[in-house]
């Protein structure tokens, strides 16, 4: 999935358990959750990639995403041919691509794929704002993961 939105060119930030396991965290995680750019351009390179991936809507297999439904705010809970994939329009507290791309990295994973991914205080930021029974144990895991970074920083000086 991250290698053909890549290939498309779309602007997203990965964020939720796959951001988790990028950072570190043991958790584990099914889905790919990506907060996406909602410029007009890369709503339609965002389109381009989910025909690639034959992306749907998981609970209604035969509805696929529109540049309509991509433009929301809302959460488009979607089934490609590589796997489940979320399409966030926000996070948190109302957080978009364009409020959360400063507290993201550019990460390169391998020859030709690069992509964002949340920062691990603004991962667990969000996480809290929003936080069902089931994330808090990867909560907990991701504030254990921050709390042994900052003390190695703070070793470090």
């Amino acid at each position: 999935m991250l290698r053909c939105l890549a290939h498309h060119g779309v602007e997203f930030i990965v964020v939720g358990g796959v951001g988790a396991v990028l950072h570190g965290s043991p958790v584990t995680t099914f889905d790919l959750d990506i907060v996406h750019a909602r410029t007009p351009d890369n709503l339609a390179r965002l389109d381009s990639a989910l025909r690639e991936m034959n992306a749907h809507y998981r609970a209604r297999p035969d509805l696929h995403p529109t540049i309509s439904h991509l433009e929301s705010d809302g959460h488009q809970l979607l089934e490609t041919i590589h796997g489940p994939l979320d399409v966030l329009g926000m996070i948190g507290c109302g957080e978009n691509f364009e409020s959360l791309v400063s507290h993201s990295t550019l990460l390169q994973a391998g020859e030709g794929l690069e992509f964002r991914v949340l920062d691990l205080e603004t991962l667990i930021r969000t996480k809290e704002a929003t936080a069902t029974e089931k994330d808090q144990a990867g909560l907990a895991a991701l504030r254990e993961l921050n709390r042994i970074r900052n003390t190695e920083t703070k070793s470090d000086h």
